[in-house]
């Protein structure tokens, strides 16, 4: 009897448990499907609205307000054991409902949770959480998607109403003074009419022998060159790879490889003077054939890309044309953050292609993040295994939390990574087209995917009772219990600790196994990229004051200073290293650890190291790392300094890439409009009018034809005698807010065909940097005339010829949004890109017309516009006339 009632027992349990399970997943299921969350912004500046910003700890003593509201539009909600689990860029800093509870998981991931005042969710009731935040939310992108719920033994699931990509289904009230970030803020926000005033100096021109990017010396000859029938090219100096990428591009353009017209390529270095560069080449077209002749096989590349680049899709004859031409810079870039949200290999060649396309030569790939590990390693499976996926597994053993808008599940680009076979194809399909690929494997911090990824497999390992295997590549003190926030909200194990020779062992694997697959793709890895960059706790920076200090000032935040420390302060491994005087003190060991790095890429037989110039301050110039050349991505913002320290670094012999974030980072807004995407920390807005019009060998210069990030002028002044000028210019699109390959399409063209301009030619309108010279917007030393034409030039090229092409090659990228007035009743409308078409509404969409500048059409009512692709088939965002 006693065993039949134990038995009895332990079925009513079980049945208990199944019961409980299925009551939280239903739960669960419920509040997916049938809450609504909405997030209303209702001011972004809270602290003159009396909210006391700097007693909550903002940095900078600012904040904003927000709603979140919770909408039941299903059957009541009782229960009180689940827990929403959302995302916020911001780091929260008080609620005001005391039915629930937010707390930070890291990063920013953030959980909600019903107190015991909880009421529940009746059918059709709203609740209403008001929200202070640090900071400011200008942008409905600030406003993450896909917030999930779980409960206790239940399988969380994605909230519907946030589970989509279009945040104006889930953002209200970013309008009027609520997109001001101060009262300082003078931007001009975009609409139909300020579009219009921006873009009536440009008008539709003839562009037959113009080209993107422009070229040293184009001379425009007597007579045409018909390709209809085809090209044939003769020569003996490319290899077969880069003649099939070639004929990758041709076929794009309709144009047949194995034609009647003759083109001739001949490589010969010594037809050209002691001052040429590799990519050299001249041109010449006539009506019988085009001569190619070319100082390397690079120039060949890039001469046949002028060649191309002179072909519509719809008109292969062409004007003969005799072409000079060099580049500016040797390192023409564009950097690509693949970690915080994965980007799919073959969005990756589609970009290698456009790169080619417009002669651009580096692909630094980011692989690396917090948010993910990109690269598969032979030998470290957890890498890819936990630190390539994101899903909700609190114990971070299986995957990394969720970030950025992944959700619960690892079915989106928060989860993915490209394996050795992957990286090799892209390898040699970069080699193919002349583009370096050049990996960054971000230390030592931006780290916690490879430091997580370390401590799962030293898990496995120490439970097998391997302890040697499991602290062979450790990346984290386990003894180090320093209070360190990161820029992007971690903890301590957002940091390789660089005091473990643990540390260094896994550098030397990475360095050393990524290197391998250069030399199987047939292409040796030439620069390692460190990356180096926000070593530091964002607790300790000048925006906060100590709680106790009897001095205060009003715009900062007050906060225990005493409680934070310095990245590593308190890892005994790195106090007896400091202790040994072998490094000055903390701040001084993410230095430490590049020039530690650097060595191993010596060994490597690896000649160029790279980083984010903030990860190398600490060293005192480039003669301290052991490669042959070190160079660095400058970052600093031209009107926070950023236009004296760029020549800083180069004084000292690092080769300078400009790397600006107000000019060429790529994830900053096309416009100051809260539907674009994107964060904005350096600028409002970065449209491609900015980028092409961007310096970057005379950086002062910018602040005679640019505004900062409030839309108000700056000064720039040359204070520093260079001694070494800049190597190259970079654009980067970073991806915290880039979720889809389509949104990574958007951001990067068509702008990035302005940098590659700036990257290849030198423009007449850029003066030459002088020390002690001052640039402002009340300065007149930059002829605005000429810049004004060559912009109409290159804008025309766009909207007639390249726009066209990059939606032929499947490239999403952005249409722009058109201008228009009304004005006595009649529509006029305008475009940053003349020839593009444009359309108008006056019944809400339903149907749409054809805009025509020579016969522009009478209008009543609300009127809404648009432009239109090449084929009809995509539009820009439809925007109202005011």
């Amino acid at each position: 009897m006693l065993k039949k009632s134990l038995i009895s027992i332990a079925l009513v349990s079980a049945l208990a448990a199944c019961s409980t399970t299925k009551n939280s997943q239903t739960t669960v299921d419920k509040i997916s499907e049938n809450l609504d969350i909405n997030y209303t912004v209702l001011s972004n500046t809270a602290a003159v609205d009396g909210v006391d910003c700097k007693k909550l700890q903002a940095e900078w003593a600012s904040c904003n307000s927000i709603t979140m509201s919770l909408t039941n539009t299903g059957d009541d909600i009782t229960a009180n054991d689940w827990t929403i689990y959302f995302h916020s860029i911001r780091l929260l800093l008080e609620i005001d409902n005391d039915q629930f509870e937010i707390t930070r998981v890291t990063g920013d991931l953030y959980k909600l949770q019903p107190t015991d005042k909880f009421e529940g969710f009746a059918k059709n009731e709203t609740l209403v959480i008001p929200i202070t935040g640090e900071y400011w939310q200008l942008f409905e992108t600030d406003f993450m998607p896909r917030a999930f719920v779980t409960a206790p033994d239940a399988q969380p699931r994605n909230i519907v109403s946030l589970d989509t990509e279009d945040t104006s289904e889930y953002v209200t009230g970013l309008e009027g003074d609520l997109l001001k970030r101060n009262a300082a803020d003078n931007n001009v926000f975009a609409n139909a009419a300020t579009r219009f005033a921006k873009n009536q100096d440009l008008q539709q021109t003839v562009v037959s022998q113009d080209i993107i990017p422009t070229p040293v010396e184009t001379t425009l000859l007597k007579g045409e060159a018909d390709l209809s029938a085809g090209i044939n090219l003769i020569t003996n100096d490319l290899d077969a790879e880069q003649i099939d990428a070639l004929k990758t591009r041709a076929q794009l353009l309709n144009l047949e490889m194995q034609g009647d017209y003759p083109v001739e390529i001949t490589v010969d270095e010594t037809a050209f003077d002691k001052t040429a560069v590799s990519g050299q080449y001249e041109l010449n077209v006539t009506t019988d054939k085009t001569e190619i002749r070319a100082f390397d096989q690079a120039g060949a590349f890039y001469a046949m890309q002028s060649l191309f680049a002179l072909v519509s899709l719809d008109n292969h004859v062409i004007p003969a044309v005799e072409i000079k031409d060099a580049p500016r810079f040797e390192y023409r870039g564009v950097m690509v953050d693949v970690a915080r949200n994965f980007r799919t290999k073959e969005t990756m060649l589609a970009t290698i292609d456009q790169m080619a396309a417009y002669k651009l030569n580096k692909l630094h790939l980011h692989l690396t993040d917090d948010e993910g590990w990109r690269l598969e390693i032979p030998g470290l499976p957890e890498l890819t295994d936990v630190g390539g996926n994101r899903c909700f597994d609190e114990a971070e053993t299986t995957c990394l939390l969720p970030q950025l808008g992944s959700g619960a599940n690892n079915d989106n680009l928060g989860s993915g990574y490209f394996s050795k076979a992957d990286y090799i194809e892209m390898l040699t399909y970069a080699k193919a087209r002349n583009i370096e690929v050049i990996p960054e494997i971000d230390m030592p911090a931006h780290s916690r995917a490879a430091v997580v990824s370390m401590e799962a497999r030293y898990q496995r390992f120490a439970a097998e009772g391997n302890l040697e295997a499991a602290n062979e590549y450790r990346l984290m003190d386990p003894e180090d219990t320093s209070n360190v926030t990161t820029v992007q909200f971690y903890d301590k194990k957002s940091f390789i600790n660089p005091c473990m020779e643990s540390s260094s062992t896994f550098a030397d694997k990475i360095i050393t196994e990524i290197a391998a697959m250069h030399n199987e793709a047939g292409t040796p890895l030439t620069t390692w990229h460190f990356g180096g960059d926000e070593a530091a706790n964002i607790k300790l920076h000048a925006g906060f004051q100590d709680i106790n200090d009897e001095e205060k000032i009003d715009w900062k935040g007050d906060l225990d200073l005493s409680a934070q420390d310095y990245p590593f302060a308190k890892s005994p491994a790195c106090k007896s290293l400091i202790d040994s005087e072998k490094v000055a003190g903390f701040a001084h060991l993410p230095s430490y650890f590049a020039e530690k790095v650097a060595a191993m890429v010596a060994d490597n037989d690896i000649p160029v190291f790279q980083a984010w110039q903030d990860g190398l301050k600490h060293s005192e110039d480039s003669t301290s790392f052991k490669t042959e050349e070190t160079r660095v991505s400058f970052w600093d913002v031209t009107f926070w300094g950023g236009d004296a320290s760029a020549y800083e670094w180069a004084s000292k012999g690092y080769g300078v890439v400009i790397s600006s974030p107000d000019y060429v980072y790529m994830d900053m807004p096309y416009e100051v409009d809260a539907k674009e995407r994107g964060y904005y920390w350096a600028t409002r807005a970065t449209d491609t009018r900015k980028m092409f019009a961007f310096a970057p060998e005379n950086l002062p210069q910018n602040a005679e034809t640019s505004v900062d990030r409030d839309g108000n002028g700056f000064t720039g002044k040359g204070v520093v005698e260079t001694t070494k000028p800049f190597h190259g210019l970079s654009a980067q699109l970073w991806s915290e807010s880039v979720r889809t390959d389509e949104q990574y399409e958007y951001m990067v063209f068509p702008r990035v065909l302005a940098a590659a301009e700036r990257a290849w030619h030198e423009a007449s309108w850029e003066n030459e940097y002088e020390a002690g010279k001052t640039y402002s917007l009340e300065t007149d030393y930059v002829n605005k005339k000429a810049l004004n034409s060559d912009y109409q030039r290159f804008a025309n090229v766009m909207g007639q010829r390249e726009l066209a092409k990059l939606e032929k090659a499947g490239i999403s990228y952005r249409l722009p949004v058109p201008g228009a007035i009304i004005d006595q009743g009649v529509l006029h409308m305008n475009s940053q890109f003349p020839g593009i078409a444009l359309q108008y509404s006056t019944d809400a969409g339903k149907t749409w017309n054809d805009y025509s500048d020579t016969n522009k059409p009478k209008v009543t009512g609300d009127v809404t516009i648009r432009s239109i692709s090449e084929t009809g088939t995509r539009f820009s965002r439809e925007t109202q006339v005011n």
